[in-house]
């Protein structure tokens, strides 16, 4: 299936927008840093927001005595926070490792986020602020190369 941006064939039956479905879910292909913040972040940032305001906070913490909360963190939570925290980190890991695709990079390298501080600024300023491989790359075809644009040739110096 091909798909289009503004009535454009794109590369390779690549769109800049892809579907839903597999944007959320799947581990494979590229996106943009534009799909990255624009259907993910800002969406998700939406829904956060509109849950805590429509919601009651019993929905997402249990109303437990301090003491057993401090002696059993994990308590405080509910079971609809702990599937909806799954949920999210699901698809963010599914988004990211397709960003981490347009950087030419493998999913594995997510892994830094682990590293204190600097893992974790690291990943964002990679994933959110630089841009993807110009080009095909071993992910697949650049989600920004349209089939009227002629690729992009290297400089040789």
């Amino acid at each position: 299936m091909v798909f289009s941006r503004g009535g454009k064939p794109l590369a390779s039956g690549v769109s800049t927008s892809m579907p839903w479905t597999p944007f959320l879910f799947s581990f494979k292909g590229r996106i943009t840093r534009r799909a990255y913040w624009l259907r993910f972040w800002l969406p998700l940032l939406l829904v956060c927001m509109v849950a805590v305001a429509v919601l009651p906070v019993e929905a997402f913490v249990n109303m437990v005595p301090l003491e057993a909360a401090q002696a059993d963190p994990y308590e405080i939570l509910t079971p609809f926070a702990y599937i909806f925290m799954a949920v999210v980190n699901y698809l963010a890991l599914a988004v990211s490792v397709k960003r981490c695709h347009d950087r030419n990079r493998s999913g594995w390298f997510l892994l830094i986020y682990f590293i204190p501080i600097i893992g974790e600024l690291w990943v964002s300023i990679e994933l959110g602020f630089l841009r993807g491989t110009a080009g095909a790359n071993r992910f697949g075809p650049d989600p920004l190369q349209r089939a009227d644009r002629p690729a992009r040739l290297e400089q040789y110096h």
